[in-house]
């Protein structure tokens, strides 16, 4: 169901009209606001006048986090804090969070996107939302939240690390969608599993996942487990947090809110845009944020343009699932792999739990990754050195014949691995210097 027909399925004419016209009240605004803009521009003798194309857009240099970080806490909000109504932050595990600030006007505009993401995989009014993303200063718990009341659904806000209370109240309560991050979902048919309950127990018949990328191994696994249709959705705090882009039920790719955001893709080393279709760096410039505008935003995550019409009737630009980070991203022997190709691998393996984690070191200068990967419940061989040998060497083989890598795989016992609560998980550890 489409939430804003008049938006979403604007003439790609009238919708770059639409986003030149925001993009030069948006650079009136950082630069009459925002010193770290007005600096910027004045040093590199950009007239903001002159931005008068999306092309011109290229005349611009980019936003990094490293920019927003050195304007922490609030010298890059564009409003006066009298008028900001909500703030959010980054989680700060790298560096000093970015805040973002919400006006009220920015926290009606990231309703009504959510409520686009959540119409497009099916969610009504007589729906039962239950959003197990944490309720904090990041954005996946507020902004699911006021969407899904934004179309009139009941909300069940139940974050959490007590999976069991969870697994309970989907029962109890009816629950009909679950949101939260993939590995959660997973989590949860897990336990319900080992408790030896049927997961048609559940009301449940949709599942909207993001925060961390997944792939479509990982999609069918929890359909079949949970048998419920799931959709994906990208989003990120500085940008507006979910709501910058939504899979329909076609899933073909994601729909970017083009009315809201400029979508750029560009490669990450040389910083040229990258031809359509081929993965590169997804770079955004907001249109309609009050108090915290971004102009041509890095955001280091990796995707691609979906070519062609959509069915499902919306004309705006789709992306592929996130296949990773450029910060996750592990360069062994100049090749350049993701945890996803990763789990693509070890989905296909019988005896394997989708709970993996990369451990990356250097051994007399030599870059060395091991792969600590968890086996099932039911795996006999754990006794039997040999054949848990053979086992290790054919992930290790299957590793190097469709990655290129060679990897030293631990295996870990059944549940020993961090599961997700709630927020994404990080895969890769670097313990090099």
């Amino acid at each position: 169901m489409i939430y804003n027909m008049e938006y979403e399925s604007m003439e790609k004419q009238d919708l770059e009209q639409l986003q030149i016209e925001r993009l030069q009240a948006t650079l009136h605004r950082v630069y009459r606001n925002v010193s770290f803009y007005k600096a910027l521009y004045d040093k590199e003798g950009i007239q903001i006048d002159s931005i008068k194309s999306l092309d011109d857009l290229k005349k611009l240099p980019f936003t990094t986090k490293n920019d927003l970080r050195q304007s922490y806490p609030y010298e890059a909000f564009a409003v006066p804090l009298r008028d900001i109504v909500r703030i959010h932050s980054t989680s700060g595990t790298t560096g000093k969070p970015i805040v973002v600030g919400y006006t009220k006007n920015d926290l009606k505009t990231w309703s009504s996107l959510v409520a686009r993401i959540l119409s497009a995989a099916g969610v009504t009014s007589h729906d039962f939302v239950q959003i197990a993303f944490d309720y904090s200063l990041s954005t996946g718990g507020f902004g699911f939240h006021y969407g899904a009341e934004k179309i009139g659904a009941s909300v069940i806000p139940y974050s959490g690390d007590d999976v069991m209370k969870q697994i309970q109240v989907m029962k109890d309560y009816r629950t009909t969608t679950l949101v939260s991050p993939p590995g959660y979902a997973l989590h949860v048919a897990s336990l319900m599993e080992e408790m030896g309950r049927d997961t048609q127990e559940l009301n449940l018949s949709t599942g909207l996942f993001g925060s961390e990328p997944w792939s479509e191994n990982l999609r069918k696994e929890i359909e079949s487990r949970l048998k419920i249709e799931t959709f994906d959705n990208y989003g990120l705090t500085e940008i507006i947090g979910p709501g910058v882009a939504f899979e329909c039920e076609q899933h073909s790719g994601l729909h970017v809110n083009e009315d809201h955001f400029i979508l750029e893709i560009i490669n990450p080393e040389t910083l040229e845009e990258v031809p359509s279709g081929e993965q590169g760096e997804l770079v955004f410039t907001t249109l309609t944020k009050e108090g915290f505008p971004l102009i041509r935003y890095r955001t280091g995550d990796i995707s691609s343009i979906v070519e062609g019409d959509c069915a499902c009737g919306r004309t705006t630009a789709r992306i592929s699932r996130i296949s990773g980070r450029t910060d996750d991203m592990i360069i062994v022997d100049g090749r350049n792999i993701f945890p996803s190709n990763i789990e693509e691998i070890l989905f296909e393996i019988e005896g394997i739990e989708p709970h993996f984690q990369i451990v990356l070191s250097r051994e007399e200068g030599v870059d060395v990754i091991e792969l600590k990967v968890e086996v099932t419940p039911n795996f006999l061989p754990f006794d039997e050195i040999r054949k848990v040998q053979v086992f290790q060497e054919k992930i290790a083989q299957l590793l190097t014949s469709q990655l290129g890598i060679h990897a030293k795989i631990t295996l870990a016992e059944p549940k020993s691995l961090k599961r997700s609560t709630g927020e994404k998980i990080k895969r890769v550890q670097d313990n090099r210097k």
